[in-house]
């Protein structure tokens, strides 16, 4: 949750750039997931109200797969949650001399897919971000990133696979697989 003010846009676009990094994506698609967060988090507060409860906030999430030994790298999906509005977001088709409208046709046009979800108090908008393999940066792992990325793609579905994080001391850390 980051409060419905104008700074929330850069807070969400650098803790999400800082995520992306820390799991060895290519600065391509961090500025491309960059962009479609600030996108997102902008028109929210451009178009939408806040949402109710935590009061004056707008959501903010994102999920990432990463799979070094796929052929298709992963995604990364990225939400935004607010209060609504009285219109159901579109992709507008400004002038050429207009000053704004572009928002979603950009995430359109950088994302694989790109919904609404809509509830009676709620709007949510998503988008997801294709990452390639040549998106990754396999060579740049460690030797105990390499074993533990070998250990969960070995394990069994229903096996609990214990994966060492490494954190300042103090600092939150949370992880989940798919």
């Amino acid at each position: 949750m980051l409060p419905y003010a104008p700074m929330s846009v850069t807070g969400a676009r650098q803790r999400l750039c800082s995520d992306l990094r820390a799991m060895e994506i290519g600065d391509e698609r961090v500025d491309d997931a960059s962009l479609i967060i600030s996108e997102l988090v902008s028109n929210a507060l451009r178009h939408a109200s806040p949402l109710p409860e935590p009061e004056d906030t707008v959501g903010v999430s994102w999920r990432v797969r990463v799979d070094h030994r796929s052929p298709s790298g992963g995604w990364v999906e990225i939400a935004v949650r607010d209060g609504g509005s009285s219109t159901m977001p579109r992709v507008a088709r400004p002038s050429v001399s207009g000053l704004g409208g572009r928002g979603l046709g950009i995430v359109q046009s950088l994302a694989g897919q790109w919904g609404t979800e809509m509830d009676a108090t709620t709007t949510t908008v998503w988008a997801v971000l294709d990452i390639g393999v040549d998106d990754l940066h396999p060579g740049r792992l460690s030797a105990l990133d390499r074993r533990c990325a070998d250990t969960v793609a070995d394990a069994a579905p229903d096996e609990v696979v214990a994966v060492r994080m490494r954190v300042r001391e103090s600092a939150p850390a949370w992880g989940a697989l798919l």
